[in-house]
């Protein structure tokens, strides 16, 4: 059965209590909840990294206390070295999964949380950077029970990461990989959160911070270069909107998917399934997520390349009221459909867009 909790003061969730822990810290001093959120992103860097760390991305998507909603795009471009020719000269007919050339775009994720501090700023004071970043770094140099989740990934994927051997040097206790309970401490991960407390989150991108990781990843055979940290920034942007039963639900913009929940909600809520977990809501929930798909799959991408709009097809009544008049509630739609890469006839059509941007 599904509870509902209450809170007076704030609440923090996050998939590692430690991390919610350490953003319900930041609501205990008087921070903000964008201050909050960026001491549990930061703490889930040191206690999940399998999930979440300094080289990813981050979508916010914020509501403020006068009614305002916005969203902070913080996904990293493609390298401007990122080319189909640099794919095909090293012998690739894709991206590939793993090594340098895998990594092949910016790591935006630690300037949303920069955006987002200046962001809070305009509502109260920022609490210094430091009482953000303490846990996380407390927990990278001291140490931190490995979860179940990261033991289990960790043998998971040794296989194709036994010949990284800053991976396995990291990873790696007395009697192998580390396994669920044991304690790891990440040194590393702790003088960069150090560094970032002392200079400033943008020093992630600029100065000797930058200029160590552009090495590490030139080392790699990344086509990233100091160019690509340089002229790296977060952006605001409008969130995608749409409305069921009177209320306005609200998620992100391509690049993310937020487009395909938002029409799943919308054509499912005009099937009226109003019993929870019957035959026919855990159906109409499974077709109009097929619907909200096609979508997705053929349009969703790039917005600098995109030639359809996310927000006008979630406005686009009849469309929506098509794609929910076509779901048979007996029968299930064939699926998978088609994708991008099986339409467009060829791998570089594909990722001819994620070469620019991620």
């Amino acid at each position: 059965m599904l509870h509902t909790f209450h809170a007076t003061r704030g609440m923090v969730t996050s998939p590692h209590h430690l991390a919610s822990q350490s953003g319900l810290d930041i609501l205990k001093k008087g921070g903000t909840a964008l201050e909050a959120v960026v001491a549990t992103a930061a703490t889930l860097s040191a206690v999940y990294p399998h999930m979440t760390g300094l080289g990813g991305d981050s979508f916010w998507l914020i509501s403020y206390p006068d009614g305002r909603t916005c969203v902070i795009d913080a996904c990293g471009a493609a390298a401007a070295q990122a080319s189909l020719q640099l794919y095909r000269s090293a012998g690739h007919t894709s991206i590939p999964w793993r090594g340098g050339l895998a990594a092949n775009s910016m790591a935006g994720a630690v300037s949303g949380w920069e955006e987002a501090l200046r962001q809070s700023a305009s509502l109260q004071p920022n609490l210094p950077l430091q009482d953000l970043l303490a846990d996380a770094t407390h927990y990278a140099e001291c140490g931190y029970a490995v979860s179940d989740s990261e033991a289990t990934l960790l043998h998971e994927k040794q296989a194709e990461l036994a010949e990284n051997h800053a991976f396995v040097g990291s990873y790696t206790g007395a009697d192998g990989l580390l396994t669920h309970g044991e304690i790891r401490r990440n040194p590393a991960l702790g003088r960069s959160l150090r560094h970032l407390a002392e200079h400033g989150l943008h020093s992630f991108y600029t100065g000797p911070m930058a200029h160590a990781l552009c090495a590490d990843l030139a080392r790699a055979g990344s086509p990233l270069s100091h160019e690509d940290f340089l002229r790296h920034k977060a952006t605001l942007a409008k969130p995608l909107h749409t409305t069921i039963r009177g209320s306005t639900l609200y998620n992100t913009p391509p690049p993310t998917q937020g487009v395909a929940s938002l029409a799943i909600l919308r054509i499912f809520d005009l099937l009226h399934a109003a019993e929870a977990e019957s035959f026919a809501h855990i159906h109409g929930l499974v077709e109009a997520t097929k619907k909200a798909f096609l979508f997705r799959n053929a349009h969703v991408g790039d917005p600098a390349y995109m030639t359809a709009c996310a927000q006008s097809f979630l406005n686009d009544t009849d469309q929506i009221n098509q794609l929910a008049q076509n779901i048979n509630m007996h029968k299930a739609m064939p699926w998978p459909a088609p994708s991008q890469q099986a339409t467009q006839h060829g791998w570089e059509r594909l990722i001819h867009p994620v070469l620019r941007s991620a």
